[in-house]
């Protein structure tokens, strides 16, 4: 298991944004912005890089192999069972205790703007089957970040990659006071256990009806909290942002994708915590996760899009989210 002394911290810097970066899980530490002639910390997190050893809520990783839950920890593939470590109960959640977001990955630096992280994945896993050798760029570019996941495989498995900040935009409780804007059309409903049911339901005349944007309190009025993966159109304009959020001091987060599925989660499940960036607090409604991917349970679902990949087809995903003052 890594240690304290195995984790590095790269810093990117460009126009008076500064991106803090972990070669721990390639975890997104910091991120701070000008605003009103000060630096304000957007995403959660902890001010220690040692703290990041026991991160239960998964702040700022890269999740995978799989992102999300799979049901029963288990999927069968060309008629094969498989059988996955769980860490959720009897289910398996981002890849597994000892999923991407718990390695220590190979880094390199691109300029002072950009950070190229490598990590091979063994055959077996956390049971799943294949070697997969793993890619994640992130670069700085003023106000933008952009993560360019790659994956490439010598035998079929699934891959759901999946960038993991909670954004909180400066402000004590963005989950329930940004307003938030997002043009999926469908969602996939879940059990009680947060697995989906394979059913494909419209967002129309509910609480997850985003299109026109609508301050998250205002649409869960009762605090229920939302973790539940949006579906994408499938026509949609791949220039519009799969998601705004616009908050009450003036900045503005647009997203890009070119995932099917948005897993929106409002942390209202987030603990206290000690530790954080100054200027900010880690609890209840603190952030908001905007994670772009393939749906959850995909592997169990096959009415859902596949994940699995080949070594003819690998995997590849751009994300990239922008956070800037938004002018009077």
């Amino acid at each position: 298991m890594p240690r304290a002394g195995d984790i590095r911290e790269f810093r990117l810097e460009d126009g008076g944004v500064a991106l803090s970066l972990l070669n721990l899980g390639c975890i997104t530490r910091g991120w701070w912005v000008p605003l009103g002639g000060a630096s304000v910390p957007v995403v959660l997190g902890f001010d220690d890089p040692s703290d990041y050893l026991h991160n239960p809520t998964y702040m700022g990783v890269i999740a995978g192999r799989v992102a999300n839950r799979i049901a029963g920890a288990r999927f069968q593939l060309n008629g094969r069972d498989h059988r996955l470590t769980a860490n959720e109960g009897a289910n398996q959640l981002h890849g597994g205790a000892g999923g991407l977001h718990s390695r220590i990955w190979q880094a390199e630096t691109g300029g002072a703007r950009s950070v190229r992280f490598t990590y091979v994945s063994p055959d077996g896993e956390e049971g799943y089957p294949g070697r997969a050798s793993f890619e994640v760029t992130v670069r700085l570019e003023g106000a933008r970040v952009t993560y360019d996941m790659a994956a490439t495989v010598d035998r079929p498995t699934p891959i759901n990659m999946a960038q993991h900040s909670y954004y909180s935009l400066g402000v004590p409780r963005t989950a329930r006071d940004a307003r938030f804007t997002c043009p999926a059309d469908r969602v996939t409903p879940v059990n009680s256990g947060l697995i989906p049911t394979g059913d494909i339901a419209p967002v129309m005349g509910t609480r997850h009806d985003f299109h026109a944007g609508a301050v998250l309190a205002e649409a869960d009025p009762e605090g229920i909290g939302t973790d539940l993966n949006l579906v994408m159109p499938e026509d949609r304009d791949p220039a519009r942002p799969v998601a705004e959020l616009l908050a009450a001091n003036g900045l503005r987060l647009r997203m890009w994708s070119d995932q099917p599925g948005l897993q929106v989660y409002t942390g209202h499940g987030l603990p206290d915590l000690g530790g954080a960036h100054p200027g900010q607090r880690i609890a209840p409604w603190a952030g908001i996760a905007l994670e772009p991917q393939g749906f959850p349970n995909a592997v169990n679902c096959p009415t859902f899009p596949s994940i699995i990949v080949t070594p003819e087809q690998p995997y590849h995903q751009r994300l990239t989210v922008e956070i800037r003052e938004v002018p009077e």
